[in-house]
């Protein structure tokens, strides 16, 4: 017998829902920065391996934080690796909403690459130099988006282009990143 599919998958952690789950544990840092450094820590780690509550600094956990705050965490987690690993290239980065004033969302974006790389860099003796060089242009290009700005242009149209172009380089490259640690260390899960 056939086990029944679900009429749709259950719906991602939004970025909202993380920002106030990562407040409620006591971390300042951007929800942005938070994913970024996650998916940079699954790149080179087993979901497992990473812990979750050390991930980024915190001002220190919070009475009654609840369980529910390292729930989603965790949860988030296991979304973010299913997507990576996905065949279907399915990742997108957790950003702000499209309705956020575009100046928001490119203050997260380059939150996300600094976390993403911070992430990375959780795997003892990474050795940048010895990966390929589309990987080695990913991360130079995502170290260039950490110091990403947006100017006053009359055109609104033109930057909100730019920054979908970004995004959508953020995503193709992170998932490039993905398979190559992965198959590098022989698939870490």
């Amino acid at each position: 017998m056939a086990t029944p599919v679900p009429d749709r998958m259950p719906e991602s952690l939004r970025y909202d829902e993380l920002s106030d789950a990562l407040s409620r544990l006591g971390y300042t840092q951007a929800a942005a920065e938070y994913h970024g450094a996650l998916c940079g820590a699954l790149c080179v780690k087993k979901p497992e391996d990473i812990d979750l509550f050390r991930l980024l600094e915190s001002t220190g956990r919070k009475a009654g934080d609840g369980a529910d705050a390292g729930n989603a965490l965790a949860e988030l987690r296991g979304q973010s690796a299913e997507a990576l690993g996905s065949t279907e290239m399915s990742f997108n980065p957790l950003l702000p909403d499209d309705d956020a004033e575009l100046p928001v969302r490119v203050r997260a974006l380059s939150a996300w690459c600094e976390g993403f790389l911070f992430g990375l860099s959780t795997r003892a003796g990474l050795n940048i130099k010895a990966t390929s060089a589309e990987m080695q242009e990913i991360i130079r290009d995502f170290t260039e988006f950490t110091r990403a700005v947006t100017y006053e242009e009359e055109d609104q149209d033109i930057e909100e282009n730019a920054y979908a172009e970004l995004v959508e380089y953020i995503r193709v490259g992170v998932q490039l990143v993905y398979l190559e640690m992965h198959e590098r260390a022989g698939k870490l899960h």
